[in-house]
């Protein structure tokens, strides 16, 4: 938003139009009455609008620049101003009465990550969360987030605290529409996750970057959004239209082989399951219907990280607990390290104790 366009100058007190033409009629010494006349309309009209009772419509103003000889354009926008000037007004009073609305809302935090301004007014900073959500009013967002959003509020993380998960998914839309996705293309984005497999090995500042270029090729943008306190969220999945899936990672567990399987599992999720499903994994129980497809997306993301024949064979030999065999079989199958300690400490071979150096710990910037 240009500096333009918050600085703009909001008077508290806008004076009705009427006034400015009630000057003008005794500038002129001209009458209610023979203005009426001249306009051909009723005396009352010219009253009400002269008392700001009544509008200035397109067609009166009209018929004032021909009368009075001042622009049409000049009354249209002294009325649209005016009009403005008491919808603010009517809005400031009906928000100062909601800002305890606020308290629902992770404020603090998402000053913190810039996502929105800090105000030291509270309307204000209503006003200011508000249009990060993209609705009206907190009925609004009411209506938006926590009654349509039926597959957010299946998740226990969102029932806990609807107004931090609201907010980070919020902010996944926001990232989410500044990446210019092609349009979808499921065989693509299938041979895409295998470029991206292959970056588990490379840097964050290389891996990022690669891995929403990609995606976005084959129209699916991902973005890296840090969760919010009491979040505890560590990916979601979801279609923005029909041909743009958003896939919305967070750091919740900080190292490679979490963030590298929640990237897979919600792939698995994109090219398993239908358009109109929403995921968010939280690690909790689910109904029965979405336990299977939870399970179908472990089962995708396991099998492309390390394919099923490679760990078994893995698995039979004598390398499965050192760290050597662990760097070896990784490097074999051409990914990191992490991954694999993570998948021998999911199944059991490995305590969740042991060889966790091997994993790469990843902080926000």
């Amino acid at each position: 938003m240009s500096n333009a366009i918050q600085n703009q100058y909001k008077p508290d007190y806008v004076s009705p139009p009427g006034e400015t033409l009630e000057e003008i009629l005794e500038e002129r010494e001209m009458t209610q009455a023979e203005l009426a006349e001249r306009m051909g309309r009723p005396k009352k009209t010219i009253s009400e609008i002269i008392k700001g009772k009544a509008a200035i419509t397109p067609e009166t103003a009209l018929q004032l620049e021909r009368v009075l000889g001042v622009p049409a354009s000049f009354w249209n926008n002294r009325e649209r101003l005016y009009r403005e000037a008491l919808a603010r007004a009517e809005e400031q009073q009906r928000l100062a009465s909601q800002v305890d609305w606020l308290k629902r809302i992770p404020v603090k935090p998402m000053i913190e990550f810039e996502w929105i301004r800090c105000c030291e007014d509270k309307v204000e900073q209503l006003r200011e969360v508000l249009n990060f959500f993209a609705v009206a009013s907190p009925e609004r967002w009411e209506e938006v987030w926590c009654n349509t959003s039926v597959d957010f509020r299946k998740s226990p993380a969102f029932q806990s605290d609807p107004g931090a998960v609201a907010a980070w998914l919020r902010r996944g839309e926001v990232e989410a529409a500044e990446i210019d996705c092609a349009g979808y293309d499921a065989n693509r984005f299938k041979e895409t996750l295998q470029q991206v497999r292959a970056l588990t090995v490379k840097a964050p500042e290389i891996f990022q970057p690669e891995v929403v270029r990609l995606c976005a090729e084959v129209g699916v943008a991902v973005v890296f959004v840090p969760q919010l306190p009491k979040t505890r969220i560590c990916g979601a999945t979801r279609w923005l239209n029909p041909n743009k899936a958003l896939i919305q990672l967070s750091l919740r567990y900080k190292t490679d082989d979490h963030l590298w399987f929640s990237f897979f599992h919600e792939a698995g999720h994109i090219l398993l399951h239908g358009k109109r499903d929403v995921f968010l994994e939280d690690n909790a129980a689910e109904d029965a219907h979405r336990q299977d497809k939870e399970q179908e997306a472990n089962t995708f993301a396991a099998n492309i990280l390390i394919p099923p024949n490679e760990w078994q064979r893995f698995l039979n030999s004598s390398q499965k607990r050192s760290k050597d065999g662990i760097r070896e079989f990784a490097a074999q199958i051409g990914i990191a390290p992490g991954i694999v300690v993570g998948r021998l400490q999911h199944d059991g071979v490995l305590p969740v104790t042991h060889c966790n150096e091997l994993k790469c710990r990843l902080e926000w910037a």
